[in-house]
């Protein structure tokens, strides 16, 4: 099992020096990647319904503070040397495609191909709106833009004639170090299975019961049969709450003593999940959530195969 970690760059306490001490401490501790999750602003008041709780409400009080995810990446590869660095997802309809294939492909090189883009297509209609992004055919612009990224990343003269963006022939200098970059596809709808067997690398859930994951994962699974895709080419990733004092919902969490730990990571490897990220709930800030990781990595995660 691969362990991926939320980095400390939303709440109320975010800082360079806790981004610093989280990052290189999970990477001490033998945590595969840390991962940013993206949101740049939003009206104070919306109706777009949040896919992920069960009332569809958006977990985020006001006065939250939430970095830039391109930019939290950026600053993580310069502090650490292995740690992979990854999105939990970057919303490609809030972005322009080209500025955006720049930006990744800079995470890469200077982090030495240590780059996973995770990518989605967003649930907040309001947010891209206040950015001025268009959110019709939100689905087929993001298929379009992971096509202009292989272009801009592997062509010599890339050039693109699409439906929603073109250009013409250009020099994109340099090209990331990972050939490919890895692409990880979040969603629960059809489109986002479709997508994941299309471009994906892995297909990443979040925050769903195991019987859901399971259903989403034989979905992909069929996607990837009706265009002849080698599903062993394929992971399953899955984002839960790291939660020891059990206050979050627990078919969405690990939580509890360790051994109900391993016991809830036991079921999750049943399904095929590969890699886990987890996000630490505690008490205490960013050093409560890094004290309830370093417990984990230390008493939980050697015992799981």
């Amino acid at each position: 099992m691969d362990w991926g970690v939320h980095l400390p760059h939303l709440g109320r306490d975010v800082s360079r020096d806790s981004l610093i001490g989280f990052a290189q401490r999970a990477e001490e501790l033998g945590v595969h990647s840390g991962w940013t999750s993206d949101h740049v602003c939003w009206p104070a008041e919306f109706d777009s319904k949040y896919p992920y709780s069960s009332d569809g409400s958006f977990p985020a009080p006001a006065g939250l503070g939430w970095l830039d995810p391109i930019g939290t990446l950026l600053f993580v590869a310069g502090c650490t040397e292995h740690l992979r660095l990854g999105f939990t997802v970057l919303i490609l309809p809030y972005r322009q495609p080209v500025v955006t294939a720049k930006q990744l492909a800079t995470i890469d090189v200077v982090s030495e191909g240590r780059l996973i883009l995770g990518v989605g297509v967003g649930w907040m209609r309001e947010e891209a709106e206040v950015l001025g992004m268009p959110w019709d055919n939100r689905g087929k612009r993001s298929d379009e833009q992971l096509e202009i990224f292989e272009t801009l990343f592997n062509d010599e003269n890339p050039s693109y004639e699409g439906e929603f963006y073109s250009f013409p022939e250009v020099r994109f200098e340099p090209k990331p170090v990972q050939s490919p970059v890895p692409v990880w596809v979040g969603g629960n709808s059809r489109a986002a299975f479709r997508r994941t067997a299309r471009f994906g690398h892995a297909f990443h859930a979040a925050f769903e019961p195991l019987d859901i994951v399971e259903d989403e994962w034989r979905q992909v699974r069929e996607e990837c049969d009706a265009i002849g895709r080698d599903l062993e080419s394929l992971d399953l990733s899955l984002r839960m709450f790291l939660d020891p004092d059990q206050v979050m919902e627990p078919i969405k969490s690990i939580g509890g003593s360790a051994d109900q730990m391993v016991d809830t990571i036991g079921r999750v490897q049943d399904i095929g999940v590969t890699h886990i990220l987890v996000d630490p709930v505690a008490r205490g800030g960013v050093d409560g959530r890094l004290e309830a990781l370093s417990e984990f990595m230390t008493n939980v995660a050697p015992q799981v195969g």
